[in-house]
């Protein structure tokens, strides 16, 4: 058996009492972790010498749109080896598993996407990002934030439009489609919600006017995460918390942060790491042109700007980013998040908002040194390497 010592593991809470243990890591002759030993304050142990060093899953991404051209809305089956492409240098910028985003657009796109995702996952095989269920962000939100949704394709909630959209697909993490972000305050929302909810998928608020009640019924109801906090959705208030205020207060409601510095202010950024340490998930909200240059690119038949990793329509509406998932982490670190929960936030929060929590060591048992991050801090901040 080899051995890795030395290691820090992050927890992704405000708890300080355990962020300096230090472990020992066995691996099997197949490289794969088999033994996870904390090592007592000043003790040593043979092994690979990893300089207090954290050790991570990969990330997981549950809001990216697309990438290297490819908005996943108009998926078609000659885009598979395109999109094979795209998880493969997913899988070179240390994401281990996205939910493919579908913003608003017609149902017989949406339906053809569904149906090309499904055959993508099947596909699937060592060295890609895995694939898995969609997220379907609207089409059920709120005309006034819809931001860059188009409005023609936006609809009331209902059953009906429900199940026009996703019926004979697969529900749940493993399924078809693992999330559906709607505004939880319009008329018809609670039985979508319900429905939803009852197949198994993660619902989401987000591009809502929810104020701070409305919201926290739907938290009550079963929505279960905010869509980009503090994006698309009324902001903290002194006199109405919104949603952002009233998730952070419950703790267990995840909230998506799009660590760019641009959709939220690192100050902000911070301040909601500080209220919810263990409810932040970092998301890229990476647009198609992800992997490609700066410049003007086309995003259906709107053309989309890209400046500084930030996309804009032409009337300046900030529509994503062209980021890397873990560029979030770095940032966050930059900005005074402990690295350890700024880690956290992108490999270990998105996993508990589709599945039963599990300790990250249960996580890290069995899996293959390969399929993990080695996060490192130096003069130049915090940045990550293949662990092995």
């Amino acid at each position: 058996m080899g051995w890795l010592s030395n290691v820090r593991l992050p927890q992704g809470t405000a708890c300080t009492h355990r962020r300096d243990q230090r472990w020992r890591v066995g691996l099997d002759g197949e490289g794969c972790i088999e033994r996870l030993e904390p090592l007592g304050a000043g003790s040593a142990a043979a092994g690979d010498d990893w300089g207090g060093d954290w050790l991570s899953p990969r990330g997981v991404d549950l809001q990216i749109n697309g990438g290297l051209g490819l908005p996943f809305p108009e998926l078609q089956e000659a885009d598979l080896p395109r999109l094979e492409e795209l998880l493969e240098l997913l899988w070179r910028d240390g994401v281990e598993a996205i939910a493919p985003t579908l913003v608003t657009c017609g149902v017989a796109p949406l339906r053809q996407a569904l149906d090309v995702l499904a055959e993508a996952r099947a596909r699937h095989r060592p060295g890609l990002c895995q694939l898995l269920g969609a997220h379907l962000e609207g089409p059920f939100l709120a005309p006034s934030r819809r931001g860059a949704h188009p409005a023609e394709h936006l609809c009331p909630p209902s059953l009906a439009a429900l199940e026009e959209r996703i019926g004979g697909f697969a529900c749940g993490p493993e399924g078809d489609i693992a999330l559906v972000t709607l505004a939880p305050e319009l008329e018809g929302a609670a039985p979508v919600i319900a429905a939803l909810r009852a197949r198994q998928v993660v619902v989401c608020l987000g591009h809502s006017a929810a104020d701070g009640p409305q919201a926290e019924a739907s938290f009550t109801e079963g929505v279960g995460m905010l869509t980009h906090a503090f994006n698309a959705m009324t902001g903290l208030h002194h006199r109405d918390p919104g949603p952002v205020g009233v998730a952070a207060l419950r703790g267990d409601v995840a909230l998506g942060l799009i660590a760019d510095g641009v959709h939220v202010a690192p100050t902000m950024a911070l301040l909601l790491q500080r209220l919810a340490p263990a409810a932040t998930v970092l998301v890229s909200d990476a647009l198609a042109p992800y992997g490609l240059g700066e410049g003007a690119h086309r995003w259906d038949e709107r053309l989309l700007l890209v400046q500084d990793g930030s996309c804009r329509l032409e009337d300046g509406t900030l529509a994503g980013t062209t980021l890397p998932l873990l560029e979030g982490v770095i940032r966050l670190a930059r900005w005074g998040v402990p690295a350890d929960q700024a880690i956290a936030a992108a490999t270990l929060h998105p996993r508990r908002v589709l599945e039963v929590a599990r300790p990250l060591r249960s996580l890290l048992l069995g899996r293959p040194l390969a399929a993990c991050l080695r996060w490192g801090e130096g003069h130049d901040g915090l940045r990550w390497r293949s662990a092995a």
